[in-house]
């Protein structure tokens, strides 16, 4: 068999079973962060253009467009809230990947799941093994697929929505290998868009790519069984001869569950995820210190290379720009000891005060990370002070970093909270996140997307 085919074999073969109470429990954490996310993003121009380019709300189906009361078909479903889940850049993280695991699969995976009435437990099974599809193939090809410039959440993510799709549709082995073989020609997203939003798109489409390979496959399309072995296949063209090794797709399959181990990152600020350890390293001294701005001389980041090479953005040029400048979280975190979504409102990149604290942070690569990869989930931040004195913290991975130090719950509620106040009120987020709490035991999906219902649309009158 080929290697799509043997992806297929596992996919189909996956059984709710299969899925004990740590599983459940980081998918239920998987849902609730993607949620509040999505429903923040619906407030953002990056979904809502995407909305009208598509004509979403022209489009009548089963689908809910998160952040309003419209509902459209499943494939336009997961274009834009695919595309809402990763405009605030606070979706969760894995390190698998290398990216965002749950935005590209559940807004494809939820919408066909209110077109077919699907039941918790089947969409929670299909949302587990799709994210294992795509961590497994991010095995295969990090990190030089990372350093090449490829987005591992789109190029990897098109991936877990096909293989989630396939699994929720219920499609055989064959036609599952095939939809993998599609969505091989449908993976795409490259790094030289960071900061824009073309990055929130490559999830959407990605999603949106994933269920539509999968129904194109149900229906009988033909693709090559090769798709990724072939000299000009994924592997090749995504990486190059011998910056690959298919094998490991298979090495570590639900033993244990990706998802479990090293599990879901789940973010506390919104922006790009390299930048988070540099923010907690300064966060740190703040609190430790008592730092203020007016006591800061200079203030050094240092970070991996690989993570420095899309955050070193001195003098960003807008909200999605500052979301990828370690300069500007960094001087947002000494100034307020945190870093949160108004930091990214409209001008506030702008801020004369901020631009002036940024003016004292240099980024640089750290000197001990500089050709290995020990370091590459770490920061370190020094702080010369007025006084003459020198502090330092050292992060070796952003806080909430998966199963080594996972988020407190009562955490991840109030992010959840935070994010799902924009579009809803108090009464619908607390029943929304019952809902979620118990989704494994909804009868049919469609009971959460009703609860996640604004009571009027609130995207369309955002945008008036």
């Amino acid at each position: 068999m080929g290697i799509s085919a043997d992806i297929a074999e596992l996919i189909v073969k996956a059984r709710s079973e299969d899925l004990d109470d740590d599983v459940l429990h980081w998918a239920k954490v998987g849902l609730i962060d993607y949620t509040g996310c999505t429903l923040a993003g619906s407030t953002e121009p990056s979904g809502k253009i995407a909305d009208v380019v598509v004509g979403g709300r022209d489009q009548t189906g089963p689908s809910l467009i998160f952040g309003s009361n419209a509902r459209t078909t499943p494939l336009n479903a997961a274009l834009i809230n695919g595309t809402a889940s990763h405009a605030q850049d606070f979706d969760d993280c894995n390190n698998t990947i290398g990216g965002h695991p749950s935005a590209p699969i559940l807004p494809a995976l939820i919408g066909l799941g209110e077109q077919l009435g699907a039941s918790g437990r089947d969409v929670i099974l299909a949302y587990v093994i799709g994210f294992e599809t795509e961590t497994s193939i991010a095995r295969s090809v990090h990190f030089h697929h990372y350093e090449k410039g490829w987005h591992p959440t789109a190029t990897m993510g098109v991936f877990g929505s096909t293989a989630a799709c396939c699994k929720l549709m219920g499609l055989d082995k064959e036609m599952t290998a095939t939809a993998l073989q599609i969505a091989v020609s449908l993976a795409s997203g490259v790094k030289s868009n960071f900061g824009t939003m073309v990055k929130p798109l490559h999830v959407g489409h990605s999603s949106r790519n994933g269920l539509f390979a999968a129904m194109m496959a149900k229906e009988g399309f033909t693709s090559s069984p090769v798709a990724f072995e072939h000299k000009q296949g994924f592997f090749e063209v995504f990486n190059g001869a011998g910056n690959y090794h298919p094998e490991k797709i298979f090495e570590h399959w639900m033993k244990p569950f990706d998802i479990v181990e090293p599990a879901i990152a789940v973010k506390q600020y919104p922006c790009c995820g390299s930048t988070h350890p540099a923010v907690d390293a300064m966060i740190n001294l703040v609190e430790r210190e008592g730092l203020r701005p007016e006591m800061v001389k200079r203030v050094d980041s240092w970070t991996h290379p690989r993570r420095l090479a899309h955050t070193n953005r001195p003098d960003p040029q807008s909200p999605l720009d500052a979301k990828f400048s370690v300069q500007y979280v960094v001087a947002r975190a000494l100034m307020h000891g945190k870093v949160v979504l108004p930091h990214f409102d409209d001008t506030a990149y702008l801020d004369k005060d901020v631009r002036a604290v940024m003016d004292k942070v240099d980024a640089a690569p750290h000197p001990e990370m500089l050709n290995d990869d020990s370091g590459y989930l770490g920061a370190e931040v020094r702080v010369e002070l007025m006084d003459g004195r020198t502090v330092s913290d050292r992060v070796q991975q952003a806080r909430g970093r998966g199963s080594v130090d996972p988020l407190p719950m009562d955490k991840l509620r109030s992010k959840f909270e935070n994010c799902a106040s924009l579009v809803l009120p108090a009464d619908r987020i607390a029943a929304l996140y019952d809902v979620i709490d118990h989704f494994v035991e909804l009868p049919d999906v469609n009971a959460y997307t009703t609860t996640a219902e604004t009571v009027a649309d609130a995207a369309a009158s955002a945008a008036e």
